[in-house]
């Protein structure tokens, strides 16, 4: 038995970036609530921090969907 360790490499440098990015956009979804909320204190409306909140936690249910695609398929 031979490990390919290029092809390891390879796929521990994708999940690295995938846990980055993922995590960022969830970060960045976390921190549009927190900017709606600090706009609805002030008596702004705060639309924008939901809609940006909105579009980055249904990408990460995208990426989390597409990740369980893979494996079950």
């Amino acid at each position: 038995m031979t490990i390919d360790w290029a092809a390891l490499g390879s796929v521990f440098l994708i999940a690295l970036v995938a846990v980055g990015v993922i995590t960022s956009v969830f970060a960045v979804g976390v921190r549009g609530l927190a900017a709606r909320t600090t706009a609805r204190d002030t008596g702004a409306s705060g639309s924008g921090g939901l809609t940006a909140a909105i579009i980055c936690f249904a990408v990460c249910a995208a990426i989390v969907g597409y990740g369980i695609y893979l494996i079950a398929a």
